[in-house]
């Protein structure tokens, strides 16, 4: 489409500017691409007295009681009482309002469309559309779409109803025929989608709820096609194309290790795993797997044998970790596991002395240094190594793809990866999140590990609480207090680290209590962590800093502060730092007595289970809309825009069906069948698609 967005009609110059500004559309196919997120039954009037502040939007039908102008300057804002005989509800304008200042009256009836609201303690509602007069036969079956509309936009009078009808000028102008396809003609009519004009056009002007799921299935297979086949494209390039270093042999220092230096023996899922690792690095293929375990299942162990394989054959291995608390501690673990082996290993964070990093830096470059571990830092320039073979990534969802692919330039051949996290994930999003990458499951704990046993205390338990602490302390344990927040938020009423820190010196003061967050300096970090491990400090109060990899076996009690503010993951991560020695441990969950649904199903969740997969099940069907985004999305080709992995599971398993039928008849996508998706994969690659949010 050629016709520029201001040119359409009820766009114009100005509200082009505006489009461009608050939702960065720039053209009239942006405009059609942009998708209401949800749909309101317009058939449905609801009273003043069924209102609520958290209904979304809705509409009432009654007459204006009064009109007053309020305030002055900038502030100044026009003010209208509503009612329909149930109750009073105050319209508010502002800005521009003159137009509703002169056309309104008190004698009229008005329909109003909009989402309430309470301010100072009374109904309101900002902006709504309104109707004089309506003809209610119209409304009868009609759902409203509803956009992601901005606070610039409302305040410029662009409302939903504004935006559909822009919409439907860009269509007077196009014609729905006139909507690129996106799909080959084959699979449209194979499995009964609609078109993708007609899709576009009914979930801007849906008539019924049967033809809108139609249309909103069609879009999101569309959006997940396309991230699975290029997923798996990927994945088979891998597979046939990236040569990687092929290992004759798996070394003697994996030999020595395995018969002298190894103080347990490995469970059964790590015997497979490390198998399925040696199965990819003889292949002569270069190796992208991801191990998958629960916290304790013992990964990092798995990771080690993977990496003496590699220093055994004359070949370098790194490890990179997110935080520079993590990769100390492996790399004081890992240097401790290889005593006496011959094998050097070292340690490179943001925080390594200067005369350590050149020294470090020459070694890896001659390649007298066989592991290193460390942050970020190793995919710096200034890294540069000898023969690295094998990379392995601790947490991956805390890296993006690029940084994953900075290591492969780190070598000509590029090195195996081996990613690993602790984050349990169901099938439908692991095969989604890391669909380029082949999964191993360690699915087994070592033996001798107690589950941790969890429970939930409300605030009035306080005293209660302090005297378990006291009483695990007394028997030379060591406990955890963490804390959501750094600083007093004045939104806030959670219980904050400074004001937790203080509380809990004043409690316990014939005990160590010190204090550990983000924003410390490295060596501060270092020192507070040093203390604790070494039992200098008996209570660390922390941030959710510590959530992942720091381990001190003798700490057996994990205080959970406003639990109800973390996420299932978040909590089962944090539990994870106790339950790592011989002793019972215990992980206690504070929080006030009024829960949400989620919150207390949460908490339940926590008490009855330590499993890591059921417990991330249950975190998948408690996500909101777009709580995915971020993170769990880094891995993805192609952001999601439309669709959301927690609620669409059976189109993303679909998909894939799809996408594997597509690839095993034409895996290089040149047949004139495949033209149409090899020249779409071509634009999402180059283009940022503008989707809109729509479950």
């Amino acid at each position: 489409m050629e016709k520029e967005l201001q040119y359409i009609k009820g766009v114009g110059p100005k509200r082009a500017e505006l489009l461009k500004r608050e939702l960065e559309i720039v053209t009239p196919e942006d405009l059609l691409t942009y998708i209401p997120r949800k749909y309101v039954d317009r058939s449905r009037v609801y009273t003043i007295r069924e209102l609520a502040a958290d209904m979304t939007y809705i509409q009432i039908l009654g007459r204006f009681v009064s009109f007053e102008e309020i305030g002055v300057g900038t502030k100044r804002r026009f003010v209208a009482r509503f009612t329909d005989g149930t109750g009073v509800i105050e319209v508010v304008w502002f800005n521009n309002y003159q137009r509703f200042a002169t056309s309104l009256n008190t004698q009229s009836i008005y329909l109003l469309f909009g989402k309430p609201t309470v301010f100072a303690g009374r109904l309101s509602m900002t902006h709504p559309e309104i109707e004089k007069d309506p003809d209610m036969k119209k409304y009868e079956g009609s759902l409203q779409p509803v956009y992601p509309l901005t606070e610039g936009l409302r305040k410029a009078f662009i409302t939903n109803k504004v935006m559909q009808e822009i919409v439907r000028n860009v269509f007077a102008a196009i014609t729905v025929g006139g909507i690129r396809e996106t799909l080959p003609a084959w699979l449209v009519k194979k499995h009964s989608l609609l078109s993708r004009g007609e899709a576009i056009w009914t979930v801007h002007f849906p008539t019924d709820m049967r033809t809108l799921d139609n249309a909103r299935f069609r879009l999101k297979f569309e959006e997940l096609f396309y991230v699975q086949i290029e997923l798996l494209r990927q994945k088979n390039i891998n597979h046939s194309e990236v040569a990687g270093i092929a290992l004759c042999t798996s070394g003697p220092h994996l030999a020595e290790f395995y018969k002298s230096h190894l103080r347990f023996e490995p469970t059964g899922a790590q015997k497979r795993v490390v198998r399925e690792i040696w199965t990819d690095l003889k292949s002569g293929r270069q190796m992208n797997r991801l191990v998958q375990g629960d916290v304790g299942s013992g990964k990092t162990l798995v990771a080690l044998m993977s990496m003496l394989m590699m220093t055994g054959s004359g070949y370098q291995a790194c490890l990179m970790a997110p935080t520079e608390i993590l990769a100390t501690q492996h790399f004081e673990n890992l240097s401790a596991e290889l005593g006496g082996m011959g094998v050097r290993i070292a340690l490179l964070t943001g925080s390594t002395r200067t005369k350590q990093r050149r020294e470090t830096l020459a070694g890896l470059a001659d390649g007298t240094i066989q592991i290193v571990v460390g942050t970020h830092a190793l995919i710096e320039p200034t890294v540069v190594f000898k023969n690295l073979a094998l990379a392995v990534i601790d947490e991956q969802h805390r890296f993006g793809v690029q940084q994953r692919a900075k290591l492969w330039a780190k070598n000509t051949v590029p090195p195996h990866i081996l990613v690993m996290t602790a984050t349990p994930i169901p099938r439908t999003l692991a095969m989604t999140i890391y669909g380029d990458l082949d999964v191993s499951i360690i699915d087994e704990m070592p033996p001798g590990r107690r589950p941790v046993a969890t429970e939930h205390y409300f605030h009035k338990d306080r005293n209660r609480l302090n005297a378990f602490i006291r009483n695990q302390i007394r028997e030379g344990r060591q406990a955890y207090v963490v804390y959501p927040l750094i600083k007093e938020s004045e939104r806030s009423d959670y219980k904050n680290l400074e004001e937790g820190f203080k509380f809990m010196v004043d409690c316990f003061p014939e005990y160590k209590v010190c204090m550990l967050h983000g924003k410390m300096k490295p060596e501060e970090k270092d020192e507070a962590m040093r203390r604790f491990v070494c039992g200098e400090v008996q209570i660390m109060v922390a941030t959710t800093v510590i959530e992942v990899g720091v381990n001190v076996p003798n700490a057996s009690v994990m205080v959970i502060e406003s639990a109800e503010r973390f996420g299932l993951s978040q909590l089962h991560q944090l539990r994870g730092r106790v339950g790592r020695g011989a002793s019972q441990s215990y992980c206690i969950l504070m929080t006030d007595v009024a829960l949400s649904k989620d919150s207390r199903r949460r908490m339940e969740t926590m008490c009855q289970t330590t499993d890591g997969f059921e417990i991330a099940e249950v975190d998948l069907r408690l996500r909101g809309p777009g709580d995915l985004d971020g993170t769990m999305q880094s891995g993805l080709p192609f952001r999601l825009q439309i669709s959301d992995l927690a609620r669409d599971s059976e189109i993303v398993n679909f998909s894939r069906d799809c996408a594997n039928e597509v690839l095993a008849q034409d895996p290089l996508l040149t047949s004139p069948n495949s033209i149409i998706i090899s020249e779409q994969l071509k634009r999402l690659a180059q283009d940022k698609v503008n989707w809109g949010m729509i479950s």
